[in-house]
């Protein structure tokens, strides 16, 4: 029987996600009404229902042959390998499509066929989480790739051709606990192609609401804090290093960190007397929560950031060093459903 091509694939990457993993799913399968399609589920080897939640709906699901080799970058990926549409949008499984959404996105990818990618505004209603009141501030002072326009990435998902993707060799490195975003729009700058962001919502997302300093905790165990450094590390093996240094202001702060790490422990060998260098130690170890508190006019998210910035930096570290396997590898993978039992590419048709 003679099948059209499948137009758009939905990638939701999940990771233990039961709690809302319906509600993604649905807002994918409405927003494909009209459009074409298929949901591809991408899971992280979730421990709690997500699976299963999942299940009731006809979608595709996916999971990671091995729980080691959960990361930020093997989601996408994962999903990467398992799905048909010429167009792939990618989506977390704590967000909700915006209806509307992939309607303008695909018209706007027909008309600007220099464009690899678009996304719109991600919508935060987690609004009382004291880590993402400082990413919003943060995003609306510093963070130009989250305005409508052209931009260097597409930070909270979007919609990409198929064709410039396979231009950047692999949707997403695998080896990336964060930041994945970020290097696929240097592969995908790197050969010509334009990045997008619309003036209009594109979907809802409910982040963690865990206190703080257990979310920090949380990302050190995660490895999520390691991404900057491992980000870093695959620039230089591409030789694109110094488009990571300029293109994340973060990671220069971190760097930063470092070395006023290397300041503090220089401190003893300094020629002065031992109470100089203790009071000096004691000035410089104290300057940056001070002038945070000034800044912030809160000694309480002064105390924060300054503890974030350290977590991170010590992931810089940690990324730097950390082994990194071929990004364009396949990642070992089980196919828990497939509805319509979709032949691979080369022969890729979608109802």
């Amino acid at each position: 029987m003679n099948r059209r091509p499948c137009p758009v694939s939905i990638v939701i990457k999940a990771l233990n996600e039961e709690a809302s993993i319906a509600d993604a799913v649905e807002s994918g399968l409405a927003a494909l009404d009209g459009v074409g399609g298929e949901v591809v589920l991408a899971d992280s080897a979730s421990t709690d229902g997500t699976v299963a939640a999942a299940s009731r709906y006809p979608i595709r699901i996916v999971q990671l042959a091995r729980a080691q080799d959960r990361s930020c970058g093997a989601g996408p990926q994962l999903g990467w390998q398992h799905c048909e549409g010429e167009y792939v949008l990618i989506m977390d499984g704590d967000m909700k499509l915006v209806p509307g959404f992939l309607e303008q996105a695909l018209s706007f990818l027909a008309q600007h066929p220099e464009v690899a990618g678009v996304s719109g505004r991600v919508v935060e209603l987690n609004t009382e989480s004291l880590e993402y009141r400082e990413r919003g501030e943060r995003s609306q002072r510093a963070e130009a790739h989250r305005r409508p326009g052209p931009v260097d990435r597409l930070d909270g998902g979007g919609l990409y051709r198929r064709r410039a993707i396979e231009e950047a060799g692999w949707f997403s490195d695998r080896n990336l606990h964060s930041y994945e975003e970020f290097d696929l729009a240097l592969r995908l700058r790197a050969r010509g192609w334009k990045l997008w962001r619309l003036p209009i919502d594109a979907v809802t997302h409910y982040g963690h609401d865990a206190p703080p300093y257990r979310l920090l905790l949380r990302r050190w165990r995660t490895r999520y804090a390691c991404g900057a450094g491992e980000v870093l590390r695959a620039g230089l093996a591409q030789h694109r290093a110094g488009g990571v240094l300029r293109g994340l202001r973060e990671l220069r702060l971190y760097l930063a960190v470092i070395a006023w790490w290397l300041v503090l422990a220089s401190v003893p060998l300094w020629p002065i007397p031992g109470s100089a260098a203790a009071a000096a130690f004691l000035a410089l170890l104290l300057a940056p929560l001070a002038a945070m508190a000034w800044r912030k006019r809160s000694l309480a998210r002064a105390l924060y950031s300054v503890v974030s910035w350290n977590v991170h930096a010590a992931g810089v570290l940690r990324g730097l060093l950390a082994r990194r396997q071929p990004p364009q590898a396949l990642i070992p993978s089980i196919v828990i459903k497939d509805p319509q039992a979709a032949p691979r590419r080369g022969q890729e048709l979608c109802s």
